[in-house]
Order: structure tokens, then C-alpha cells, then sequence
């Protein structure tokens, strides 16, 4: 298949995955707390997050092992992707057997006297904390082997595997009903069983089709300048990661000191919404990253910074044709979702979706750093920052400032940064300023700002306006904008041919 149609069949899959996940998480949520009830469901919650606070870790590693599979696919040979592999899959392995152990020590002592959960669920608590250790370091020697599908660009199978991952899980809600044992202790067993399911299609499939992949790694494979290498990727990716994360929740933890609990749930709203359109521009990315390495790791640096503006540019074309109708109508949007809206959600909202688009504007200058691997300078540069914010907000707060002003200073630092990375790309790789100015940022926001204006006059003009009409009337005029002034002529040839395509396959 060309490079331009798999990136369109690989961005339609991750929709498609994404869209019924959505619903089939939401409804699988509600069954398996009614059937677990809510202080059990909620110890499940609270095990689980104590967990999960390694998360990010995980995903620096598929990132970091991702990179340099692409890389070495336009750059050596099968047997250098072969040894990458398997000491990617080496280095997964010891560092998930030793979270493993880091969790296990202390999990007397956070049961009982860090976790506030009933006597009587000590013991059932007990048991979900190990099978969630379990479930970690499964999701850990996973990794290797789901970057290697990402890197191979058959994001359809991951997609496929990831919807049937939903089916189960729903399945499991509706099983929960029936089931007369410990429903806390049976739902989180079948977790555990669904993700080994997941780990062995995508384990036996890779074996079956990509020649690189290996189970057995051997002592001869091992190659201390690789494993230096993908450590110290993975070191300043989960630096930047965790930078991100810190400030989200630092931030959080903040605002509760100054203004207590109710201002925690507007703020929690936001990043659920900000979660909820985040895969509008994950999905093109996921399609796009493999060919920007692989370029890049061929040597056509050319190519590579020609995808990196697509990236950008399609990326926020997509998140920008939902979060700015999302943002105009955030009150609406909010009352039709949430029986009661907390308030200051709006202004969160808006903010943090605001800052999201920023960031997407050059975020494809990000993947091209990432396929140049000086990942060092730009991590530090790029994320500390954000995490400075922190004792900036402290003082902006105890000087008495607005949470309003809070937020400002929030999107301005996400705004600086995501400009900042034009000078830099420019001294590490060559990038025209001017042409990714007149290319990528002035066309997106120039669609923003028709967005919002489409969006204001609307509701200006009708006196009672429609939420819905509202939204498509803005999606409506943003896709005239994307047709006529964002694609160029090859844009929108490459899109005719792809959808000419698309018939002559299904006739």
C-alpha cells in the first residue's frame, strides 16, 4: 500500500477503535459498578491508581522502542531490528521485574496505614494489588512487542485487538451480574486474564509475521551500547512525561490548598475532556511517527521535515474541528453531559483545551526530534519549564490572583513552548521558520478563528440556538476552510484518490 493511503487506513482504524471504545468503556463502567457496588468499585479505583502512577513510565518505553525500530528500518539491516528487539524486550523485562519488587515491599504498609480501606476488604484488597503488579509487569513486556506494530505501521491489528479488548471487558460487566463469588476479586482476575489474552495476540501475531521478533533472548544478543542507547532515550522521554504529569497533578494539589475540593472537580472535568478529544490527534500521529523515523533514518532529512508539518497540520486540523465548537459551547456541552457542573468548569475547560491546541500546532516538530534522538537538550528545554509553573502558580496564588489569571499563565507557558521549538528544530535540523510558519500555524489559525467566529455570530443571531445545529453549522464552515485554504492541490488530490480508492475496493 502507498505511504499517503496507509496514513489515511491507519488514522481511520485508530478512530474507528477509539469511537467504540468510548462507548463501549462508558457502558462497561456503569454495569461493573452497579454490579460491584460503589466501595468496592472504588477499591478496585484506588489499588489500581497507587498502580498506575507508573503508567507514564510504560509509555516512554513503547516511545522509546517505537523510535528506534522505524530508525532502524529506513537506517540498517533486519538483523539490526532483530537485536533491538530483543534487547528492547531485555530491558523491559528487568525493569518491569523490578517495579514488581518496588511494589511488593511496601504493600503491607500501604494497606494498612497509607490506603483508608475497610477491615473487612483488607484482605480482598490485598489480592487486587498483586494481580494489578502482575497486570503492570504484563503491560511492561508488552510494550516491545506493540511498538513493533507501530513501527511496522499495521495499526489496523492493534486496532482490531484493542475494540475486542472493549467487547471482553463489556462482556465481563454483563458476566459480573450473574456472579455469586467475590465480584471484586473475580472482575479483577478477568482483567488480568483479558490482558494476557491481549498480550498473546499481539505475541503469537508478531512471531507468525515479523521475522525480528524473538521470545528467547539470548546472552550473544545483548549489546551494552544498545541498552545504553534505549536507556537513555527512555530516560528523558519519562523525564518529560513525568514532567507533564507532575504539573497536571501538582497543579491540582495547589488549587485544593488555596481553594479546597469543589475546584478539584472542575478541574478533573477538564482533563476527562481533554482525555476524551486527545485521540482525535493521537490517531494521525500513531499513523505518521513510523515514516517520519524511518525517513529520517534513511537520511532524507527533506522528507522527514515535510511529514513533521503534515503532522503538525493534520493533527490540530482534527482537534481543532472539535475543541473550538467544544470550547464556544463548553456550558452546553458540559450541562448535556454532567447532571450538575461544578463550577469554574467552563474556564478550566476551555483553558486546558486551549493550551492542547497550541502544543498540537507544532507537535509534529516534537516527532521529528524524537527521530533525530537529541532527545537531552529538547527534553530539558521544552519540559522544564512546564514544570516551573508550579511555584509560579504558588505565587501567583498567595499574591492573591485569580484562578482565571492561574489559567492564563498556564496556556502562556504552553504556548511559549510549543513556539519555541520552531528556533531549535531550526539549529538541530534545518527547519524553514518562515515556510512551517506560513504552511502550518498561520492556515490553523486562521481555521480556529473562523471557528469561533462561525460559532459567536451563531448564537449572537439565533435567539434560540441549537447545541447540535450549533456545532455542525462550525463544522460545516471549518471544512470549507480545511478544502479551500488549509489542503493544498496535492492535498486534496491525494484525498480524491484515496476515496476513489476506497469505491473501486468496495465494488
Amino acid at each position: 500500500m502507498e505511504p499517503v493511503k496507509r496514513i489515511i487506513v491507519n488514522t481511520g482504524a485508530q478512530y474507528a477503535k477509539a469511537l467504540v471504545n468510548i462507548c463501549l468503556s462508558l457502558y462497561s463502567t456503569r454495569l461493573v459498578l452497579d454490579a460491584l457496588s460503589v466501595s468496592d468499585y472504588g477499591i478496585y479505583a484506588v489499588v489500581a491508581g497507587v498502580v498506575a502512577m507508573l503508567g507514564f513510565m510504560t509509555n516512554a518505553l513503547v516511545v522509546t522502542t517505537q523510535r528506534y525500530i522505524s530508525y532502524y528500518y529506513g537506517y540498517g539491516t533486519v538483523a539490526d531490528v532483530r537485536k533491538l528487539f530483543a534487547n528492547s524486550l531485555f530491558l523491559h523485562i528487568v525493569i518491569g521485574l523490578v517495579l514488581v519488587l518496588l511494589l511488593l515491599l511496601p504493600q503491607s504498609w500501604l494497606m494498612n496505614h497509607v490506603l483508608n480501606i475497610e477491615a473487612s476488604r483488607l484482605q480482598a484488597a490485598s489480592y487486587v494489588y498483586y494481580i494489578m503488579v502482575f497486570m503492570l509487569f504484563v503491560t511492561m513486556i508488552t510494550a516491545p512487542v506493540k511498538a513493533l506494530f507501530i513501527a511496522r505501521e499495521n495499526i489496523v491489528y492493534i486496532s482490531v485487538v484493542e475494540v475486542c479488548d472493549g467487547v471482553l471487558k463489556l462482556l465481563l460487566a454483563i458476566l459480573l451480574t450473574g456472579v455469586t463469588a467475590d465480584k471484586l476479586l473475580v472482575y479483577a482476575y478477568m482483567m488480568a486474564v483479558i490482558l494476557l489474552v491481549n498480550f498473546l495476540a499481539f505475541l503469537v501475531y508478531a512471531r507468525l509475521h515479523f521475522e525480528e521478533c524473538t521470545v528467547a533472548v539470548r546472552l550473544r544478543d545483548i549489546d551494552k551500547k544498545v541498552l545504553s542507547r534505549l536507556v537513555g532515550f527512555a530516560g528523558w522521554t519519562t523525564y518529560g512525561m513525568g514532567s507533564v504529569a507532575a504539573r497536571n497533578q501538582g497543579t491540582s494539589v495547589i488549587l485544593n490548598h488555596f481553594f479546597g475540593t469543589v475546584i478539584n472537580a472542575a478541574y478533573g472535568i477538564a482533563f476527562q475532556v481533554q482525555s476524551a478529544v486527545s485521540f482525535l490527534s493521537t490517531s494521525i500521529l500513531n499513523a505518521m511517527n513510523p515514516q517520519l523515523m524511518k525517513s529520517e533514518g534513511a537520511g532524507d532529512r527533506q522528507r522527514a521535515l515535510m511529514l513533521a508539518e503534515r503532522e503538525s497540520k493534520y493533527s490540530t486540523i482534527l482537534a481543532a474541528m472539535v475543541t473550538v465548537p467544544l470550547m464556544v459551547e463548553m456550558p452546553a456541552a458540559l450541562g448535556f453531559w454532567l447532571k450538575e457542573v461544578p463550577d469554574g468548569s467552563v474556564l478550566f475547560c476551555r483553558c486546558i483545551l486551549c493550551a492542547f491546541l497550541f502544543d498540537q500546532m507544532t507537535y509534529g516538530l516534537h516527532s521529528l526530534n524524537q527521530a533525530l534522538g537529541n532527545i537531552r537538550k529538547y527534553t530539558l528545554l521544552i519540559y522544564t519549564p512546564k514544570l516551573l509553573t508550579l511555584p509560579f502558580i504558588w505565587m501567583l496564588l498567595l499574591h492573591d490572583a485569580s484562578v482565571r489569571m492561574v489559567m492564563c499563565f498556564y496556556v502562556a507557558v504552553e504556548l511559549l513552548m510549543a513556539l519555541v521549538r520552531l528556533p531549535y528544530l531550526k539549529y538541530t535540523a534545518g527547519l524553514r521558520i518562515l515556510h512551517f510558519l506560513r504552511q502550518v500555524v498561520f492556515p490553523l489559525v486562521l481555521l480556529c478563528a473562523v471557528l469561533f467566529v462561525t460559532g459567536w455570530l451563531y448564537r449572537q443571531c439565533v435567539v434560540s440556538h441549537s447545541f447540535w445545529v450549533s456545532l455542525a453549522v462550525m463544522f460545516l464552515a471549518g471544512a470549507v476552510v480545511v478544502w479551500f485554504v488549509i489542503l493544498n492541490v496535492n492535498e486534496r488530490k491525494l484525498l480524491m484518490e484515496f476515496m476513489n480508492w476506497k469505491k473501486g475496493r468496495a465494488g
